[in-house]
């Protein structure tokens, strides 16, 4: 049951024919992270959530989600204890606080390093987010599943070989993954088969949208768009990963 866990929504995602199946999986993860946070559940009302999120606050990215979400009151609960907790710590940081020295050469430099406590705590606020660590932690799950299933099942490798590949910034969490999961032998060649993938996808998604740009010309206006259509968002979506395009995920009624 426990491998079905991750096992099922991967196969979900390489049958997709998406333009990468970890942004697929990430979507799917994030709309789920939303609904557990503020959905009709109300986990927010729980206490062991919410000491949850009033420790790991939210980066700016989930907080304009959660405001699209749609849930007023579950964003304003949260907000309001998270407020208390950073209020608290605020104060300790004020009460602590001591200006840095810098040296004449220091400021000559003028180095970009963090040199008061203020700052290093107004930074670590900033790089902490509940959905972000919960994300990640599951994220972490299913490349360990895609390995496992990549080393044992040949159905798997087959939908591998045969699909559209990766988003560049999955694409590199997958070598990284690879090297660290695979024997050599493996990691080769997995290698060997994912980099003339990405190389035959990339061509393919830059060829689209240098058509969609031959369009354009009054000479091609009666021309088949071919597969150019929606070659904008799945150009930004194959370098950059997500869904440009997505519809705003909002708290279903």
């Amino acid at each position: 049951m426990k491998e079905q866990l991750y096992t099922i929504p991967l196969n979900d995602a390489m049958a997709a024919d998406d333009e990468c199946p970890f942004c697929f999986i990430e979507q799917k993860l994030e709309q789920d992270l939303l609904d557990f946070t503020l959905g009709s559940g109300s986990s927010y009302m729980e206490s062991d959530i919410r000491e949850r999120t009033d420790k790991a606050g939210f980066c700016r990215y989930h907080f304009l989600k959660m405001f699209q979400y749609g849930n007023t009151l579950g964003n304003a609960w949260i907000l309001k204890t998270h407020y208390q907790k950073i209020n608290g710590e605020l104060s300790n940081e004020v009460k602590k606080f001591k200006p840095a020295k810098l040296s004449f050469t220091d400021r000559l430099r003028k180095t970009k390093e963090v040199n008061n406590t203020m700052t290093a705590w107004v930074y670590e606020k900033q790089q902490s987010c509940y959905i972000c660590r919960q994300y990640e932690d599951t994220y972490a799950r299913y490349l360990d599943t895609f390995f496992h299933m990549y080393k044992r099942d040949a159905d798997f490798r087959k939908k591998v070989e045969e699909s559209k590949g990766f988003c560049l910034v999955h694409f590199g969490d997958l070598c990284q993954a690879a090297v660290e999961k695979l024997s050599d032998k493996q990691s080769n060649e997995f290698f060997a088969t994912v980099f003339p993938l990405m190389e035959r996808n990339m061509q393919r998604v830059s060829e689209d949208v240098s058509w969609m740009v031959e369009k354009f010309d009054y000479r091609n206006q009666d021309a088949d768009w071919k597969n150019s259509k929606d070659a904008i968002q799945r150009g930004m979506q194959k370098l950059k990963g997500g869904y440009p395009a997505a519809p705003v995920y909002q708290q279903k009624k």
